[in-house]
C-alpha cells in the first residue's frame, strides 16, 4: 500500500468521526445498528443515496452522506439547513455552531428543523477522498474526483429528497459553507425562502485563489507535514492583526518562540489529527471552482434566478475579514440587487477576522433572529436595497 493510501486508511479523529461506518439508518455509537427517526436524533448519523454524478460528468459509484439533524420535521415545522466550512462537520448543533442552535437560541429548534451535513468530498461520514472505491477497494485518496461547491450543493438536495424535505426556510453557512448555501439555493430557488452567505463571495477571487495554491503545493509536497504547514498559513487568513496583537503581541513562549509561532505551530498538528491531506485538496479545490455564474450565463443571470422567486438572500460581511472581506459580500449583495432581488448586506463588526463567524456569538445571534423571523413571515418583508 502506498504511504498516500495508508494516510487514507487512517482513522480521523474528530467531532463526526464516531459510527462514520455505521449501516444506513444506525445511531451512532451503538453496538448495533437500529433504526432511528430521520428528525430530531440530535446525533450525527448517515445514508445511503446511491450512485452520484458530478457536474464534470464523473460519478460516483455510491454516495453517503452523514447529517444531523435537530428539532421537529417538515411535517411539523419550517426546515433550516445549515453547512459547515472548510474542515467542519454535520455537528453543527452539538460542536461548532451549539450556541446558535436548540430550544430557545437563535436558530430555535422549538419553531424549526435543522439539518447540517458533512459536505460532499469531506471525512466525517460523508463520502470522499478516505473512502473505498467500488472499482478498487482502497480509499480513492488522490483519485477522488474534482468536485465543485455545486456538486456539494446537489448532494445536500439529494439527502433532502431522500428525507422527503420539499423545501427549505433558509439555508445558510460561513466561508466555503456560505459559497454551498448560495448554490443550494440557486439549484432549487423556488423551494428556498431565504439564502445567508456569511463571509462568502459569488466567485472565490485571485487573492484567495492564490493563497490556496500556496496551501496546495504544501499538501502535495509534503503530505500531512504540508498539511500542517497549510493550516498554519491558513489561520494567518483566518485572523486579523489586531486579534493577533491583541492576543500574542511580542509575548515568547519559555524556550523563546514568539507566542504566535507557538499557537499557529499547535493549530497546524491539530488539524493533522483529525483531517486528511486528500480531503483538504479536495475541499479547497472546491472553494477554488466556486463561481455562481459558470454555466448560468454570468452572476447576474444567475442571481436573477433568486429574484424571479422572491429569495431573500442576506450577505453577512465581517470587518476585518482579509480573506472574504466585506467588499466582496457587498458586491454579491448589489448585484443581487441590481437584478431585482430582495438583497440586503449586514456586518459583524469584530477584530477576530474571517473566524468571527465560529465566534461572535451574541453579534451572529442578533442577525440570525431577525433573518429567520422575516424568513417565516409572509411575503414580501424585504424591499430591493432595504
Amino acid at each position: 500500500m502506498s504511504a498516500r493510501a495508508a494516510r487514507a486508511v487512517r482513522p480521523v479523529v474528530g467531532p463526526a468521526s464516531i459510527g462514520v461506518d455505521a449501516a444506513p439508518g444506525a445511531r451512532i455509537g451503538t453496538a448495533r445498528p437500529e433504526p432511528v427517526s430521520p428528525f430530531g436524533a440530535g446525533q450525527v448519523v448517515g445514508r445511503d443515496l446511491g450512485p452520484f454524478e458530478l457536474g464534470s460528468g464523473a460519478r460516483l459509484a455510491s454516495l453517503r452522506v452523514a447529517y444531523r439533524h435537530d428539532g421537529p420535521g417538515p411535517a411539523d415545522a419550517p426546515q433550516v439547513l445549515v453547512i459547515h466550512a472548510l474542515t467542519g462537520s454535520a455537528d453543527a448543533a452539538g460542536d461548532w455552531w451549539s450556541p446558535l442552535i436548540g430550544p430557545g437560541l437563535a436558530l430555535d429548534t422549538e419553531r424549526v428543523g435543522v439539518l447540517s451535513a458533512n459536505l460532499l468530498g469531506g471525512c466525517y461520514g460523508t463520502t470522499g477522498p478516505t473512502n473505498p472505491d467500488p472499482a478498487t477497494g482502497v480509499p480513492y485518496g488522490a483519485a477522488f474526483p474534482a468536485i465543485s461547491t455545486r456538486d456539494q450543493a446537489r448532494a445536500h438536495w439529494a439527502l433532502l429528497d431522500a428525507l422527503d424535505v420539499p423545501g427549505l426556510a433558509l439555508v445558510l453557512g460561513g466561508s466555503l459553507g456560505g459559497m454551498v448555501a448560495l448554490e443550494v439555493a440557486l439549484e432549487r430557488p423556488e423551494a428556498v425562502r431565504s439564502v445567508m452567505p456569511i463571509a462568502a463571495p459569488a466567485t472565490t477571487g485571485a487573492l484567495a485563489v492564490a493563497w490556496n495554491a500556496i496551501q496546495l503545493a504544501l499538501v502535495e509536497r509534503l503530505g500531512e507535514d504540508g498539511l500542517a504547514l497549510a493550516r498554519e498559513l491558513a489561520m494567518t487568513t483566518y485572523r486579523s492583526e489586531a486579534d493577533f496583537d491583541q492576543r500574542f503581541g511580542r509575548a515568547a513562549e519559555a524556550d523563546g518562540t514568539p507566542s504566535i509561532v507557538s499557537y499557529l505551530r499547535y493549530q497546524g498538528q491539530k488539524l493533522v489529527r483529525r483531517f486528511d491531506p486528500d480531503t483538504y485538496r479536495t475541499l479547497v479545490g472546491a472553494m477554488d471552482r466556486h463561481d455562481i455564474g459558470a454555466g448560468r450565463g454570468g452572476v447576474g443571470p444567475a442571481l436573477a434566478r433568486l429574484a424571479d422567486h422572491g429569495v431573500r438572500l442576506t450577505g453577512l460581511g465581517i470587518s476585518g475579514d482579509i480573506l472574504f472581506g466585506p467588499q466582496q459580500v457587498r458586491t454579491l449583495v448589489d448585484a443581487a440587487a441590481a437584478e431585482g432581488g430582495h438583497a440586503r448586506y449586514v456586518e459583524v463588526q469584530s477584530t477576530k477576522g474571517h473566524d468571527a463567524f465560529l465566534a461572535e456569538w451574541d453579534a451572529l445571534a442578533a442577525i440570525l433572529r431577525r433573518v429567520l423571523d422575516e424568513a417565516l413571515a409572509p411575503r414580501p418583508v424585504l424591499s430591493p436595497r432595504d
